[in-house]
């Protein structure tokens, strides 16, 4: 605990993310107002005691809505994250162990969807399911699991030549005994750096979507929508957006802050120092 307070990037990625999990969680109470709640005498108002924010052009009142978009936000790029994650640690472990036809039938499956840039993967995959939390959520795990794959696989291919990894074989270990008790522990540190920095770039790809109207759709208050929403009033009430914007910007640095402390407090040595951030400009 010393070690990890003294990582100036994991104690304020960590603070950061927390901030924004306490508002996503609890939201509920911290909003003042309701979600769809109209204050027409003060529409397009700037922030004010009434209204921290300012409101939209309805009268809304933009913290309420910005606390409830991080609510949906959070919760789409964590469930992404973790479908992703737990469907590319399986294959990785499969492909890197088994070797062989099944290695390389597998590596040519992460290989097919490695093609395609995951915001454009995921567009397709939502013109074909449709808009919606549950249908984002399954788009972008079905663009995020093959660098979990990748890692874990290779991984698990110099980890299955170790001594203790034979001597469970010679022993008669069973398969999932292990990859679960052996091998997998020693991926876990890169699994939960990535994961860390994929929540990120999973809320980027997400508001990506809803700012061109492919994610979860109105009146539902995510941070892609009031962003898109507040361009047609950005010079007269540029809050909107900006506010909007600084969210995402805020929410997706603390995360990246977060992944690189752990990096580092998790494998001091720089074994994982390879594990770079997705580019989420």
């Amino acid at each position: 605990m010393r070690r990890a307070l003294r990582n100036p990037q994991l104690v304020a990625g960590g603070t950061v993310v927390l901030l924004i999990l306490l508002v996503a969680v609890f939201h509920p109470f911290l909003a003042p107002y309701g979600v769809e709640q109209m204050d027409m005498a003060n529409r397009l108002s700037g922030p004010s005691a009434k209204h921290w924010l300012g409101t939209d052009n309805f009268g809304r009142d933009l913290w309420t809505r910005l606390a409830h978009g991080a609510a949906i936000s959070m919760s789409i790029a964590m469930a992404s994250v973790l479908i992703a994650g737990t469907f590319g640690t399986v294959i990785g472990l499969i492909s890197g162990y088994a070797g062989g036809w099944l290695d390389l039938t597998l590596s040519r499956l992460v290989d097919l969807f490695l093609a395609f840039p995951p915001l454009i993967l995921a567009l397709a995959l939502i013109a074909v399911l449709g808009p919606g939390p549950v249908n984002v959520t399954i788009a972008l795990a079905a663009a995020f699991w093959t660098q979990y794959a990748r890692v874990v696989r290779a991984i698990t291919l110099a980890e299955r030549e170790r001594d203790y990894v034979l001597a469970a074989e010679a022993v008669g270990a069973s398969l999932p005994r292990i990859l679960g008790r052996h091998i997998l522990p020693n991926a876990a540190g890169p699994i939960l750096v990535l994961a860390t920095l994929g929540v990120g770039t999973a809320i980027v790809t997400e508001s990506g979507l809803s700012f061109l109207g492919l994610g979860v759709q109105p009146p539902t208050p995510t941070w892609g929508w009031t962003l898109s929403y507040g361009l047609r009033f950005l010079r007269s009430d540029p809050w909107m957006s900006t506010l909007a914007g600084l969210t995402i910007m805020l929410t997706v640095l603390g995360f990246n802050l977060l992944g690189d402390g752990l990096r580092d407090h998790l494998d001091p040595r720089g074994v994982v120092r390879g594990i770079r951030k997705n580019p989420v400009s």
